[in-house]
């Protein structure tokens, strides 16, 4: 396992990175109401980054034969991760939208996800938002250096287990830098076999929870790219970038 522990010179510039794709996500925040599609909100988003002076780093991901061709990963409702925007995608109300982008500025990376409600959504839809974002927090309350990584799998899902949800276990957070996926990987669960690592300051990571309201099982779409949940229950996702220090954690997408 190779991890890269980032010089303050790096750190700032992931700083930044951070702090350009957060901007992009509050921008995108005011736009979402029922009626836009999916790819009105990829444009303006791409658009956004490039205007900052950065580069959309999911676009052309994963290159051969089917690269993922947009900025963001628009993902609604049953769908977990990895949503390609599309003019024939409309946000109505009471859906769950699920946002998760990154950009790359002068050769580092940032990665963030955010759910949101479309207009007004369910009590399940509002608490399933509440608890991914609350795995997110209590899971990194337990990171600093000189902690293990288990400690934040540990607590991301006690936290969800608590509240009758399941944590999606083929998906799961990385570490981040000058790729957009690094070493380690993070799982929001635990289990025997889990390939421990004691953390270092200047670690980089991008921790990211994926519940679902039913069963932690998924199935991928047709386009290769898209998950879904396979009892086509609801999912919610989290996700934000953040740097080990000595007494704890700094978000960097903040």
């Amino acid at each position: 396992m190779a991890i890269h522990i980032k010089t303050e010179s790096e750190i700032a510039i992931m700083r930044r990175a951070g702090k350009m794709l957060a901007q992009v996500m509050r921008c995108l925040e005011t736009e979402i109401k029922p009626g836009i599609s999916t790819l009105q909100l990829d444009e303006l988003a791409e658009k956004l980054i490039l205007d900052l002076g950065g580069r959309p780093a999911f676009k052309g991901y994963g290159g051969g034969k089917n690269p993922f061709p947009a900025t963001i990963c628009a993902s609604i409702n049953n769908e977990i991760v990895h949503g390609i925007p599309s003019s024939q995608r409309i946000l109505r109300d009471g859906d769950i939208f699920k946002v998760d982008m990154g950009l790359e500025i002068e050769g580092f990376f940032s990665d963030m996800a955010r759910t949101f409600a479309v207009g007004e959504i369910s009590q399940e839809a509002k608490k399933l938002i509440e608890v991914t974002q609350q795995a997110f927090w209590r899971g990194i309350g337990e990171l600093k250096e000189g902690c293990v990584l288990s400690n934040y799998s540990k607590a991301a899902e006690k936290t969800v287990m608590a509240e009758g949800f399941s944590v999606v276990k083929n998906l799961v957070g990385h570490g981040i830098g000058r790729n957009l996926h690094e070493d380690p990987q993070v799982p929001n669960y635990f289990e025997k076999g889990f390939r421990d690592l004691q953390l270092k300051a200047g670690m980089t990571l991008a921790l990211e929870p994926m519940i679902n309201v039913g069963n932690f099982k998924t199935v991928l779409g047709k386009d290769g790219w898209v998950f879904e949940t396979a009892d086509g229950s609801l999912s919610a996702h989290y996700e934000n970038t953040i740097l080990i220090t000595k007494n704890g954690v700094e978000i960097l997408t903040q």
